[in-house]
């Protein structure tokens, strides 16, 4: 039976202006229904799987509690806002779908820990106990591009959800196991390493917080002015191109995505995976095939606004300087803080409903973006709260 607040985020009017300017305008956002929850979900020591050469593993985990947990939300053609972390994902859903959807999500984190040996972390936190605790969770929608609509949140209430949720190390509960696995379908990851649009081209992952006591709006405001002031629009600064898109459907890379959807080995999926890839390289070369890779680009999520600014984009050595001045300059002026880190390319996994309008991929840098960009971060956080 749906509930009265189900369909809020669904009935949210899409707006089309450029990013900077909705984040000036107040009347654009709106409160999340406080019988809503927060569900976040990330890989326990991240951080170090990065730096042991498992970012794709920790990618793919992450991309795996997206899928699992929009499953659940599509069957009850409820629409949810949901952010890609590298490492993790947060959702704000209904309390209709919070049993469902914590069990296929307590069902992927089993699945991850005995394919893997990755623990995924999963917990929740009603909105109306951030609100009790003077948390802001607002939110608004923005369309980035022809067919691709995001989530914008202001508040910290996200942030103040994850710091319950880690510091309860909600992971550890138990399920039934006789239940089925969780629905996967939809996941792939069959994508190669993407090397950047042009020879040059280096990808950053960056993230950007508010300082405390400092507007979002205003802050985020000011660092996107900046970063399209350098890199230009969001499509001249996009890390993914179709030229650079190549299929690779090895063994290794198979049997990742298999674990993670199926839970187990299968030889059948596996053959039939090799078989279906081979099939895609000459399916992309037909007129729908292009058109499917054109809208891939276009789907791309490159940018997530969360309470913190979550971007992956590509340009030259020489943009990343200037954007890491003015960057510097914002936190000299205690505005803002922020964790950046360079790759050579990008990695990219994907959830695809069907080929035609019903898929989003997501985008992170190649040896852990995100991840070692939240290393930097949260280094300047705690030497700043050592500080104070």
């Amino acid at each position: 039976m749906r509930g009265k607040n189900d369909l809020f985020y669904s009935k949210l009017p899409t707006n089309e202006i450029p990013l900077s300017e909705l984040l000036t305008e107040e009347h654009l956002f709106y409160k999340i229904p406080d019988d809503w929850h927060v569900l976040i979900t990330d890989v326990k020591n991240s951080t170090q799987a990065a730096l042991d050469g498992r970012h794709q593993t920790v990618n793919l985990v992450a991309t795996g509690s997206i899928v699992a947990a929009l499953n659940v939300a599509n069957k009850d053609n409820i629409l949810v806002p949901f952010f890609f972390g590298g490492d993790g994902a947060t959702f704000i859903i209904p309390p209709t779908l919070l049993e469902r959807t914590l069990t296929a999500l307590h069902q992927h984190r089993e699945n991850t820990l005995k394919n893997f040996g990755l623990t995924l972390r999963v917990g929740h936190v009603p909105v109306a106990e951030l609100y009790t605790e003077k948390s802001e969770l607002k939110v608004s929608k923005l369309k980035t591009s022809q067919r691709f609509t995001i989530p914008v949140i202001l508040g910290d209430g996200l942030t103040f959800a994850e710091m319950k949720i880690k510091n309860a190390d909600a992971a550890i509960i138990e399920i039934d196991i006789n239940l089925p696995d969780p629905d996967m379908s939809g996941m792939h990851c069959r994508w190669d390493k993407i090397k950047p649009p042009s020879n040059n081209f280096e990808i950053v992952s960056l993230l950007v917080i508010a300082q405390n006591g400092i507007s979002q709006a205003e802050v985020f405001k000011d660092v996107m002015i900046a970063i399209e002031k350098i890199y230009g629009n969001s499509v001249s600064r996009k890390p993914i191109s179709i030229d650079k898109l190549r299929m690779k459907a090895t063994f290794e890379k198979v049997a990742a995505e298999m674990r993670t959807r199926l839970g187990s080995f299968s030889i059948t999926y596996l053959v039939k995976t090799w078989f279906t890839t081979l099939l895609g390289k000459a399916y992309f070369k037909t007129k729908k095939g292009k058109e499917y890779l054109y809208k891939l680009v276009d789907m791309s999520d490159t940018l997530v606004i969360d309470g913190k600014i979550n971007t992956v984009i590509t340009g030259t050595e020489t943009q990343r300087e200037q954007l890491d001045a003015e960057l510097k300059k914002m936190e000299d002026e205690q505005r803002i803080l922020y964790g950046l880190h360079v790759s050579s390319e990008s990695v990219m996994s994907c959830y695809v409903r069907n080929m035609d309008d019903q898929h989003v991929h997501f985008v992170d840098g190649a040896d852990g973006g995100y991840t070692k960009a939240a290393g930097v971060l949260k280094k300047k956080i705690a030497t700043l709260k050592g500080l104070e």
